[in-house]
């Protein structure tokens, strides 16, 4: 039976995993057994997709990166080059925790910059744009641009990924979409 998915003569993809219709698997890439990936996705050269990772439709992983077990990523999901998820938080070589791993979530359309590191057992919300080198070690509400070690959030980003720049009734418009976005308590929704 054919397959309706792309992978280079380099990948090792591991029976036991799902492939959706229509992704490509680059150069020199690993897909292991039990994993599930989603339609449209493009995973580049090098990327790791380790036992029971979830990746949803249309998530771009750049080059060298390790998806840990542990890890779902919603539909629309960025991971840059070189990021790095972890999956437990106090690992040692000589002590074996394999039954401890810790789910992280990476929400619909959010956005990971390259090098970034992700802390295990943690929440990034839709939407999030996280700042290439950025060490993320707490949830990231939805919408947020976090940059620095530790990541702190210093602003507000749309769908589009344009930073927001909300006026005094708490309104922000994409400058490319021209949708429109609410601030309130700290929080953003879209509201056109």
């Amino acid at each position: 039976m054919g397959k309706d998915y792309f992978n280079h003569e380099t990948a090792v993809i591991d029976e036991g995993c799902k492939i959706g219709k229509g992704t490509k698997i680059w150069h020199f890439s690993h897909i292991m057994p039990d994993s599930i990936i989603g339609e449209s996705c493009n995973l580049g050269q090098n990327v790791v997709v380790s036992p029971k990772v979830v990746l949803g439709k249309n998530v771009k992983v750049q080059n060298n990166v390790s998806i840990y077990t542990g890890v779902v990523c919603e539909d629309d999901v960025f991971l840059g080059p070189s990021m790095v998820f972890t999956n437990i938080s106090n690992p040692r070589s000589a002590v074996v925790r394999r039954d401890q791993y810790e789910e992280t979530l990476v929400r619909k359309g959010a956005s990971i910059g390259a090098n970034a590191t992700i802390v295990c057992g943690i929440e990034i919300g839709k939407y999030a744009f996280i700042g290439a080198g950025a060490v993320v070690i707490r949830d990231v509400p939805s919408y947020a641009l976090v940059v620095g070690n530790p990541a702190k959030q210093i602003g507000w980003m749309s769908e589009y990924g344009h930073r927001l720049d909300f006026n005094d009734d708490g309104v922000a418009v994409c400058p490319e979409s021209k949708e429109k976005y609410r601030l309130q308590d700290m929080k953003v929704e879209k509201i056109a």
